[in-house]
């Protein structure tokens, strides 16, 4: 069904990263949709090792220049864009000093997670939520991978709830085995900042247990990965959420 408009919201892509299931499968799925006409857009964070001018990202000073105001401080949101070497496929990345010119993506050189991981997911997703409404494109589709983007449903279905803009849009969530960590304790203060609260996730703050959260919040849940492991695989298990395996990228359509 071509004609439709599909935002990706990632944490990995090919070319920007490689040699991972996740990069991969959202480049194909990208390019397997825009090449059947259909309208998409692909949103990620800017990463420290993204190169620029490897990949031709130029700042978007129109969409650039608003502040986001996470823990009670003005974050200034940069937005850049790149088309897909080679494709005519706009990718839009989400940047900001702080939270994504360090070169490693959520732990330093030791292994330790980054105590700013939460803000950073939260910067990301209200980015891109932001972005969209600026560039006044509204997504039939939605389709998240990557644990930074589960907290997109989460703050357009409660932070965002009174705003019609995505009113129509369906979200899909695919699942994927990322390497989990603990997220700073204090991160129920920074949501409640927003109004959010009574999150099941806040009583162990992780990774994982925001990706579990964000089933409740879309209207498909997906197998990224072919098997998923522990906690992960038991929630897609028990999830109330419409489902589905593992699909090859030929039949991503059929879920849209």
């Amino acid at each position: 069904m071509p004609n439709q408009k599909i935002l990706y919201i990632t944490t990995e892509m090919y070319p920007y990263q490689e040699d991972t299931n996740m990069a991969a499968v959202v480049n194909k799925m990208a390019l397997k949709m825009h090449n059947e006409g259909n309208d998409v857009r692909v949103f990620m964070p800017r990463f420290g090792q993204i190169s620029e001018r490897k990949f031709q990202l130029h700042e978007v000073i129109r969409l650039s220049g608003m502040n986001i105001i996470i823990n009670d401080l003005d974050q200034p949101l940069i937005i850049k864009v790149a088309s897909l070497p080679g494709e005519r496929l706009q990718v839009y990345f989400i940047d900001n000093e702080e939270y994504f010119k360090r070169k490693q993506y959520y732990f330093d050189d030791e292994g330790t997670p980054f105590p700013d991981n939460d803000e950073r997911a939260i910067f990301f997703a209200r980015g891109v939520i932001e972005t969209i409404k600026k560039l006044n494109w509204v997504p039939d589709v939605i389709h998240l991978n990557g644990w930074m983007s589960s907290f997109v449903p989460v703050y357009l279905k409660t932070y965002y709830e009174s705003d019609t803009y995505f009113k129509d849009a369906r979200i899909v969530l695919s699942l994927y085995n990322e390497k989990d960590a603990e997220l700073d304790q204090k991160i129920g203060e920074k949501l409640k900042f927003d109004n959010i609260s009574g999150l099941k996730a806040l009583d162990k703050p992780t990774i994982q247990s925001f990706v579990i959260e964000s089933m409740n919040y879309v209207d498909m849940v997906v197998k990224g990965d072919e098997f998923l492991e522990g906690d992960l695989d038991i929630a897609f298990n028990e999830t109330p959420t419409q489902k589905s395996e593992y699909l090859d990228v030929d039949s991503i359509n059929k879920l849209y």
